[in-house]
C-alpha cells in the first residue's frame, strides 16, 4: 500500500532519527525536537535498557502504524494491550511487555475482599492466555482505600493474590501491581508508595509478584527516585516514564533527570522493560517518542 504524504512524513523522520542518513538531517530533526541529541540521531542505540511504549497514549494512531514506527525507532514491545490486539503485535514482531490485567480498572482491586472472587476468576482466566501467547506478565491494582489503613490494604491484598499465585507459577506469569500517585492522578489509591508496594510483596513472599515502578507517579509521591530504584530494585519487574509536571515529554521542559534515572536502572542489573507512558504535546508525537527512546538509551 503506498503510504499517505503524512505517514511518508513519520516514517522518514523516524528513520533518520533511528539511525541517520546524514548530518543535515540530523541537525534539522533535532531542531524541530525529534531526537535527544545531534550526536544520537547518528548513533545505533545502545541496547541496553528495553523498549517499550504504552499504547494508550497515542489514541489517534492506529495500532499498525504504531508498531510500525515502533520499530523504527528501536522499540521492541507494546505495554497496556489485550488479547484482541496480540496479534498485530505479533505480526510486527512485537512483544506485550505489560498486557491489560483484568477487573473492573485502578480503583476496584485487591484491597477489597468483596471482589476477590470476581478478580481471582477473571485472573485465574487471563493467565493462562498470556502464557500460551508467550508473554510473561500482567497488571493488578490495589485498588482505592476507602478509609482501609495501610496494614488492612496489605492484608486483604495479599489474601487476594496469594490465591492466584499458584496459577501464576504453574504459568509463568508475574503478576505486577502499579504504583500509582493518589495525590494527583489517582485520588485514594492505596499502592501510592514503594515501601507499601514492597512490604505487600514480602506479605506474598512469590517471586511471580512484584512491583510496575511508574517514575512519574513515584515522583509526585515520594521524589528520591534514583536512591528508591537502588534500594527497592529487586522488587521491581517494570518501569513506566512521564514528565514532571503534567505527564508529558520527558525532555527538558520538566524536572526529572532521566539519562541519569536509566543510567541507575542499568546499574542494579535490571534486564526487563521500560516502557514511555507520557502524553505527547508536540504536533508530532511519534518524534517526541523517538527522543524519548534516544534520551533513555544511556
Amino acid at each position: 500500500m503506498k503510504p499517505t504524504p503524512q505517514l511518508f512524513s513519520r516514517r522518514s523522520a523516524l528513520k533518520a532519527v533511528a539511525a541517520g542518513t546524514t548530518a543535515m538531517m540530523a541537525t534539522d530533526l533535532f531542531q524541530r525536537g525529534a531526537s535527544a541529541a545531534q550526536e544520537a540521531a547518528l548513533t545505533p542505540l545502545k541496547g541496553r535498557i528495553n523498549h517499550s511504549v504504552c499504547r494508550w497514549c497515542y489514541p489517534e494512531i492506529p495500532l499498525a502504524e504504531l508498531c510500525q514506527a515502533a520499530k523504527e525507532i528501536g522499540i521492541t514491545a507494546i505495554d497496556l494491550v489485550g488479547p484482541k490486539e496480540w496479534p498485530i503485535l505479533k505480526q510486527y514482531g512485537l512483544h506485550a511487555a505489560m498486557p491489560h490485567g483484568a477487573g473492573k480498572g485502578i480503583p476496584e482491586g485487591f484491597n477489597d475482599p468483596s471482589l476477590h472472587d470476581e478478580l481471582v476468576a477473571s485472573y485465574e482466566t487471563l493467565i493462562p492466555q498470556v502464557a500460551a501467547a508467550g508473554y510473561d506478565k500482567i497488571i493488578c491494582f490495589s485498588g482505592n482505600r476507602r478509609g482501609l489503613s495501610d496494614e488492612e490494604g496489605i492484608r486483604h491484598c495479599a489474601t487476594g493474590l496469594k490465591r492466584l499465585m499458584g496459577t501464576a507459577e504453574k504459568h509463568g506469569v508475574t503478576l505486577v501491581m502499579e504504583l500509582l500517585n493518589s495525590k494527583v492522578d489517582h485520588p485514594d489509591y492505596q499502592c501510592d508508595h514503594t515501601a507499601w508496594g514492597t512490604a505487600l510483596c514480602d506479605a506474598i513472599g512469590s517471586d511471580r509478584f512484584k512491583l510496575l515502578y511508574d517514575i512519574y507517579h513515584m515522583q509526585i509521591m515520594e521524589g528520591d527516585v534514583i536512591a528508591t530504584i537502588r534500594k527497592y530494585h529487586p522488587y521491581i519487574a517494570h518501569y513506566h516514564t512521564g514528565g514532571v509536571p503534567g505527564r508529558n515529554e520527558i525532555d527538558q521542559s520538566q524536572e526529572l533527570n532521566y539519562p541519569a534515572i536509566m543510567k541507575a536502572i542499568v546499574e542494579t542489573g535490571f534486564t526487563g522493560y521500560v516502557a514511555q507512558e507520557f502524553i505527547p504535546k508536540q504536533p508530532e508525537p511519534l518524534q517526541s517518542l523517538a527522543q524519548a527512546i534516544r534520551l533513555c538509551d544511556v
